[in-house]
């Protein structure tokens, strides 16, 4: 049995590091022959004043075929918040809510997940992010 965490996860690009004004959604990965997955989003300072007409809410979509994907129900989450659709796992709506790292755990059944960076408002300058899944709890080890 490998102890090292290093081999017993696998880390995906959702969303690459970039100063966004729209929405967006990720990269999926793929949680075939994995039990779990953790999500961690990270924004940096945003350029413009957020504040609940002017905000950023990060969501958790799912997929059996990695080509339709609906929103995670609030259950599938670790961590859900209320937001403006089901699988949001933060609200970023006020100073000092930037430049955080947001993590959530997917326990939902299926087999590819994806972030989705959901904006309301006009963002003239963006905010810096960027999110990574990463699948954990290999059926096999150790992964690649």
């Amino acid at each position: 049995m490998l102890r090292d965490i290093v081999n017993n996860l696998k880390v995906v690009s959702s969303l690459l590091p970039l100063t966004r004004t729209t929405d967006a959604n990720g990269a999926a990965a793929d949680l075939q022959d994995f039990q779990g997955a953790m999500v961690v989003a990270h924004l940096g300072a945003s350029g413009d004043t957020l504040s609940g007409s002017l905000k950023i809410e990060l969501e958790l979509e799912h997929s059996d075929d990695n080509s339709t994907f609906t929103d995670c129900a609030d259950a599938d989450l670790s961590a859900a918040v209320t937001g403006t659709n089901t699988g949001t796992f933060a609200v970023v709506d006020a100073s000092g809510e930037d430049s955080k790292a947001y993590k959530v755990g997917y326990k939902g059944n299926k087999r590819y997940v994806r972030v989705v960076y959901n904006i309301t408002g006009t963002h003239t300058n963006g905010t810096p992010s960027s999110a990574v899944i990463i699948p954990g709890k290999p059926k096999a080890a150790p992964v690649s």
